[in-house]
């Protein structure tokens, strides 16, 4: 069916595509770039414009060359490792926390959310919490990066809301059926919750894959490093043989032509392929209507 819509409307809808094309453009411009670097032949690199999305040529060399690198498959294992079950262990603790704040009869619970906007006024810094984790025993170990922050409290938060929107009615029939409290947030509150539950998973999944500071500060032994410390070798350092090493520089006929420039931008992308390509697995739980109807029948 044809709606009528005034000018001022067309015109304002027409304003409205425009900047969220322009936003994509911004936003995809200089991923197109960085794949087109890195996919380029290596003589013809330097010349490449800015604005290119293109490659100039066809090369393989810097894909072969960092994924035959031995730093860089040990900080994309080390990552994975970090990620996965960082991001497991937080939405678990998260939601558990969640769920026994959501609940109004809780003892103390007024009490114990007056705590958790404390952490986020006074966070403490950098130097207590390198003693706290020295004092722990988790200097390099994985942990001190795993279980950093394991309930961040602005997702809780968040958790929090929507668990208290879960009908009471639905509540209160699974307590007439004879489940427990574990039991009614499992089959009850978390099936209609997936869209939050999505949310803070794709919060902390993209937090541990993006963070180099902890790791590079708690984590000395290179062989542990993940991904993002080795990234910011290649991007700090700047020096191809340092990068790729003197045996894979042997090893492939046109190593000693690429330029660091595309090596930095094969990185770059090696980088931020993983979390491109959870991105459409998670999304798909952020549905609309989730709740509605479940009152029904």
């Amino acid at each position: 069916m044809r709606t009528n819509t005034t000018r001022f409307e067309r015109i304002e809808q027409t304003i409205i595509v425009s900047a969220l094309l322009l936003m994509v453009v911004v936003t995809v411009q200089p991923v197109l770039h960085l794949l087109a670097i890195s996919l380029s032949d290596p003589a013809e690199v330097p010349g490449m414009s800015g604005l290119a999305v293109l490659p100039d040529g066809f090369s393989l060399d810097v894909w072969r060359l960092l994924i035959t690198h031995p730093n860089v498959l040990r900080g994309l294992l080390n990552s994975v490792f970090i990620t996965v079950s960082g991001t497991i262990l937080n939405v678990v603790f998260t939601a558990l926390m969640a769920w026994a704040l959501s609940r109004p009869r809780l003892p103390g619970r007024r009490v114990l959310i007056v705590f958790v906007l404390v952490t986020i006024v006074f966070e403490p810094g950098l130097i207590p919490d390198y003693f706290v984790v020295r004092e722990l025993g988790l200097l390099n170990s994985y942990w001190s990066v795993i279980l950093f922050k394991m309930v961040n409290a602005w997702y809780l938060i968040i958790l929090i809301r929507f668990f208290e929107e879960v009908p009471g009615e639905l509540l209160e029939a699974a307590e007439l059926d004879g489940a427990n409290a574990f039991q009614t947030l499992w089959r009850v509150v978390l099936p209609l919750t997936r869209p939050a539950l999505a949310t803070i998973t794709l919060f902390y999944l993209v937090y541990h894959w993006n963070d180099f500071l902890r790791p590079m500060i708690y984590l000395n032994d290179q062989a542990m490093q993940p991904l993002q410390v080795v990234l910011r070798q290649f991007v700090v350092e700047g020096d191809k043989a340092g990068m790729v090493g003197v045996q894979a520089m042997n090893t492939y006929e046109g190593a000693s032509q690429i330029n660091v420039r595309a090596l930095e931008a094969g990185m770059i992308m090696l980088t931020i392929a993983p979390i491109l390509a959870v991105y459409p697995l998670i999304l798909r739980f952020f549905t609309k209507g989730t709740m509605s109807g479940a009152l029904k029948g």
